[in-house]
């Protein structure tokens, strides 16, 4: 069931309001050149913790490592020197900035598989305009990544059969909410190599009630998630508890946004309630969330698309 662009690019807004215009700013204007160190690592290979602690990351993005582990995660999916790795819908760059520099010092490749643009939305095109700046500011430090697009009628993230691992990052609420869960599958899947990884992170709803297929409030049932990926031809590798909360609740007045960092306090669209007591909920934390790994089985072969309606 799929939602009109226009739906789509509100979802999109959502978080280019809450995350990528802090970012993007931040990113332009009072931080240190991150250019030369990097540069001088790259001639020895960057460590994966050394590009999490690396200066060019915005502290409040450091402040989130604690509930994000980025280096536990990308551990557990297979993160390796050298590899082809696609980022679908990379947002401000949270996770860029940890995977570009690395990768780049590596040997490694990046395609950041963006919004697809719509010119009648120009949300989305200021969007992918703010990332592309990102990386032009510091070639460097990013390295060259390459910009593609998935969305609604895009096409290939990356080469077929080019990728070493493919990441999800807390998006496949919106791409339920937009129609399109199942085409992130299936084009995540056209991209890895046999036996690539495909990497999940997604805020988790609690098992027993029918899953809202549109994850209106930004949760999503664990065996639903396993489920799209099977039926897209991957198999389930392992599943690991390293992004979990138990504190979460998930009943929260307007969604998983209610929580950090968005920390909603009125009804989408409307204005911030200044007399909201956000206590409750910043003692929370971020959300509860699953980190699957699923694998292109090495004699893969994609399942068909689902028949036009």
């Amino acid at each position: 069931m799929a939602r009109p662009i226009s739906s789509f690019s509100r979802r999109t807004i959502l978080f280019g309001a809450a995350v990528l215009v802090p970012g993007a700013l931040g990113a332009c204007g009072g931080k240190p050149d991150a250019t030369t160190a990097p540069a001088a690592k790259a001639a020895r290979g960057m460590s994966l913790a050394e590009a999490v602690a690396g200066d060019w990351r915005l502290p409040a993005d450091k402040a989130r490592d604690g509930f994000r582990h980025p280096v536990e995660s990308l551990n557990f999916w297979g993160l390796k020197p050298g590899q082809t790795v696609v980022e679908f819908w990379p947002g401000a760059g949270w996770y860029t900035d940890i995977l570009a520099p690395y990768l780049a010092g590596n040997g490694g490749k990046l395609y950041a598989a963006n919004l697809q643009p719509d010119p009648a939305d120009p949300a989305t095109v200021a969007v992918v305009d703010a990332y592309r700046r990102k990386l032009e500011d510091k070639p460097k430090l990013y390295g060259q990544v390459e910009i593609t697009a998935f969305g609604p009628t895009s096409g290939p993230v990356a080469p077929a059969g080019s990728a070493d691992l493919v990441l999800f990052l807390r998006n496949l609420h919106n791409w339920m909410a937009a129609g399109i869960a199942e085409k992130a599958f299936r084009d995540a899947f056209a991209a890895l190599k046999p036996g690539g990884v495909l990497g999940v992170e997604e805020h988790r709803a609690n098992i027993g009630a029918v899953q809202d297929v549109l994850a209106d409030d930004g949760y999503v049932q664990q065996p639903y998630v396993i489920q799209l990926a099977q039926e897209a031809g991957f198999q389930l590798a392992a599943a690991s508890e390293v992004n979990a909360n138990p504190r979460d609740t998930k009943d929260h007045p307007f969604g998983v946004w209610t929580l950090p960092p968005v920390r909603r306090s009125s009804p989408r669209g409307q204005p911030d309630d200044a007399a909201f007591d956000h206590t409750k909920y910043d003692a929370i934390g971020e959300s509860d969330r699953m980190t699957l790994k699923f694998v292109k089985p090495a004699q893969a072969v994609a399942p068909p698309p689902p028949a036009a309606k």
